[in-house]
């Protein structure tokens, strides 16, 4: 198990190698992006639940729930109900947006050291070059990806928020 373990680190070793250092700033922003999600994903599922639990029971005790005053008051809960839930998305889906650029910034880098190789040896260096163009396309790829998966996962979050503010309203009768 402990040689699998090394073998897996050993490529991701080599693969952070062929992609220069953005590659550890993708890798930072792509572990920053689910670190939030799976913390937005337990909130909606263990903590939400009982706070729209108590919100309804309390609408329930209210004996008046018809007035101006009982409406508005419903509809504080549900906006805060909903800002607790969208707590963190904006930070989620600017992660997602800046890895396709963190990907475009590595490329930019490796291109960098492609001419820097082109003027120092020419063209006739094929192995230097080639070494710069990975780790131009490198980032760009793990950027997309990255990308790719937190636009998957956090519109499928927006999607379970939205159903479960629904419900919620839902539970709350307005006569």
């Amino acid at each position: 198990m402990m040689l699998y373990l090394m073998d897996i680190w050993d490529s991701v070793r080599g693969f952070m190698a062929s992609g220069g250092d953005v590659l550890w700033l993708v890798a930072a922003v792509l572990f920053l992006m689910w670190v939030l999600m799976l913390e937005r994903y337990w909130y909606l599922n263990l903590i939400a639940p009982k706070e729209h639990k108590n919100i309804i029971t309390a609408w329930d005790k209210r004996e008046d729930s018809t007035s101006w005053h009982a409406h508005r008051i419903r509809e504080a809960w549900v906006s805060q109900a909903k800002q607790d839930m969208n707590a963190r998305m904006l930070i989620i889906k600017t992660l997602v947006a800046i890895c396709p650029m963190i990907g475009l910034l590595g490329t930019v880098t490796g291109m960098i050291q492609v001419f820097d190789v082109m003027a120092v040896h020419g063209t006739s260096n094929a192995r230097m070059m080639a070494a710069g163009i990975s780790m131009a396309t490198m980032p760009t790829m793990a950027g997309m990806v990255a990308a790719l998966s937190g636009v998957f996962f956090s519109t499928r979050l927006d999607a379970k928020m939205k159903i479960s503010l629904e419900k919620l309203k839902d539970s709350l009768p307005h006569h």
